[in-house]
């Protein structure tokens, strides 16, 4: 039974690969002319759309709680704890907005989806070096001063091995401190047992997503940033069932 329900799990998953992969194909003329045009928004509708279908076919369930505690129009930093590979598509899918997101610059490789990435300004993320790590927080800062933008971000920077919460790293908190957007943390609950780190196939069940208040950056500054960085991963730890939660905050 459980050989069969892992094959089920890897077909699901692998279908789910392909339509993506199909769709991709189909819109490559579309593509080209919102290139040309520069129309991004159309795009990144398509990709909640595609999400809520991936949802479907995974049969991946999820509560969402806390919406109602800020402004779904504002321009903010969105920041969760990182359990696993779905952790991204399915908050992408559930934030109320349009949100861009930090990406490794290695996807951006990718024919088409790596151009399409760029147009609808992903940021990519060169982690092996410290000033590429700079830059894409300063091109994110620009973008959410010229357009407001909101950015989601995974401040642990890697996904967690056992499902407890990691340190966070600071380059989200400088991006909000430079932008003056407040934080809005999150807590995801359920994505390490649907898709653990190492796992290449995603198991049915239910996901859980708390939105918290938004954490206000006025008053912080680079010598307090400590500060900050407690008082959010504070709020995503609360949350969080106690088996996963850090064990020093």
């Amino acid at each position: 039974m459980i050989r069969e329900g892992r094959l089920l799990y890897s077909l699901r998953t692998a279908f789910l690969i392909f339509l993506y992969g199909l769709i991709v194909l189909l819109i490559i003329p579309v593509l080209l002319i919102f290139f040309i045009l520069g129309i991004r928004k159309p795009l990144l509708e398509l990709g909640k759309w595609a999400m809520g279908i991936g949802k479907r076919i995974l049969r991946i369930e999820i509560e969402v709680l806390g919406l109602d505690r800020f402004d779904p129009t504002g321009s903010y930093v969105f920041m969760a704890n990182h359990l696993s590979f779905i952790d991204g598509p399915l908050l992408f899918y559930v934030i109320p907005q349009i949100v861009r997101v930090f990406i490794k610059k290695e996807v951006f490789r990718l024919p088409v989806v790596g151009l399409g990435m760029k147009h609808v300004h992903f940021i990519p993320v060169d982690r092996k070096r410290l000033r590429g790590g700079r830059w894409s927080i300063e091109r994110a800062a620009r973008l959410m001063k010229e357009r407001g933008y909101s950015f989601l971000i995974f401040p642990e920077g890697t996904r967690s091995r056992d499902g407890r919460l990691q340190d966070f790293r600071r380059g989200g908190f400088f991006l909000a401190l430079e932008t003056a957007a407040p934080i809005v943390p999150i807590t995801l609950i359920g994505t390490f047992e649907l898709m653990p780190r190492g796992q290449f196939h995603v198991k049915p069940g239910k996901v859980k997503v708390v939105f918290h208040s938004p954490v206000p950056v006025t008053g912080y500054n680079k010598d307090s940033i400590d500060q900050l960085i407690k008082e959010v991963r504070n709020q995503i730890a609360l949350a969080l069932p106690e088996p996963y939660r850090p064990l020093s905050s």
